[in-house]
């Protein structure tokens, strides 16, 4: 079983190399890795075509323009051969060389679609250090309307359902992410499983992450239109609630 992880990437000299060497050293045999470059002009491809090599013919890669970052991860997903793909932030890692071959021996037992577990936040270059965590344990798909989702960085998905039911939604700049999940486990009912794993060290102040007015405001219109897109209600009261779940995150962290 091949798995195909997709890595998009503008100006990401700084932090690209901790997400190449988190994949570079996955113990699992049939990985293809595929960096979508938006291109950037810092050095981001100079760092790329460094580690082309010691990928041994698995690292495919790409620089052109984009129209945004869901734009950028439906070009991996076009170009991607694997059996299942994961997505992985360009300034994320995998916190253990054993993280893939977990979840390809979870999708030969299970008779599953999709897969997510837990990851957690840092500063810096800590990956370690756990500022927050954010845990798929408690996670229904009745949870969208309430604006809860899983953790997308630790979302694997057979490519087969891509093909079926569609791509991301690259008219949105942020949560096409949850329109996508939404789409997938609450209209499609994809049957999924709760990996028990650490899986991703996120960090913090990415695209999702960036200031107060983001996370209340568009991540809030968008996750409402992200909803009403697939026919499901909601409003800004009860998405609201995600704020109470964050918190307990920081308190259980």
């Amino acid at each position: 079983m091949k798995i195909s992880i997709i890595t998009v990437a503008f100006n990401s000299a700084k932090t690209i190399s901790d997400t190449i060497e988190s994949v570079l050293i996955q113990t699992y045999s049939e990985v293809e890795f595929i960096i979508v470059d938006g291109c950037s002009t810092d050095n981001t491809v100079d760092i790329i075509k460094e580690y082309v090599p010691k990928f041994n013919g698995r690292l495919h890669w790409i620089s052109e323009p984009d129209s945004g970052i869901y734009d950028a991860m439906n070009k991996g997903i076009k170009i991607a051969t694997g059996d299942i793909i994961g997505i992985l932030n360009s300034d994320d890692v995998y916190t253990l060389p054993t993280i893939i071959s977990e979840v390809a021996s979870a999708f030969v037992t299970a008779n599953i679609g999709v897969l997510f577990g837990d990851l957690h936040y840092f500063k810096g270059q800590d990956t370690f250090k756990s500022y927050r965590k954010y845990s798929g344990r408690h996670f229904k798909p009745w949870m969208f309307r309430w604006g809860i989702m899983p953790p997308h960085p630790t979302f694997f998905v057979i490519k087969e359902y891509y093909d079926r039911w569609g791509i991301y939604d690259k008219s949105f700049d942020i949560s096409g992410d949850y329109e996508l999940m939404v789409r997938f486990l609450l209209v499609k009912k994809i049957k999924y499983k709760y990996l028990n794993i650490d899986m991703v060290a996120m960090r913090l102040g990415g695209a999702s992450t960036k200031s107060l007015k983001s996370i209340i405001f568009d991540n809030s219109r968008n996750i409402i239109r992200a909803c009403k897109s697939n026919h499901i209600y909601t409003n800004f009261f009860m998405i609201s609630f995600r704020y109470i779940f964050k918190i307990v995150e920081m308190v259980n962290k």
